[in-house]
């Protein structure tokens, strides 16, 4: 059984994550907003995943919850700005990316946010 009070909090703290990322954008901080961007993009799988009532405490089981709503939905999108979100972790730690893919693949993970959060809804 779905967690209302655990889905609210993903929901809530994907919200947060996402808008401090365009914050950091906005200062020039490719890190900091790479990772907000990873962290967006987790914590909306998360809150769709508990609402379902699928495990996703680890990184196995976002991915298996990124394939379950893919084949619930027939949108790869899903899958490909999840790989975008996951490139923009990576990116936190190495600092490859211009700002230009920074910001273009969080457009893409807002996408994604939303939704997921539709799908939730």
């Amino acid at each position: 059984m779905a967690s209302q009070t655990r889905v609210k909090y993903h929901s809530d703290t994907c919200q947060d994550f996402m808008a401090e990322a365009w914050e950091y954008l906005e200062q020039d901080d490719l890190l900091q907003a790479s990772e907000k961007g990873w962290g967006a993009a987790e914590q909306a799988v998360k809150a769709a995943a508990e609402a379902r009532g699928w495990t996703h405490d680890g990184h196995r089981q976002l991915y298996t919850a990124i394939d379950r709503l893919v084949q619930e939905t027939g949108d790869g999108n899903i899958r490909r700005a999840f790989s975008m979100a996951r490139d923009l972790h990576i990116n936190f730690y190495d600092g490859i990316m211009p700002r230009e893919t920074v910001d273009a693949y969080l457009f893409e993970i807002g996408e994604l946010v939303e939704k997921l959060e539709r799908l939730r809804a």
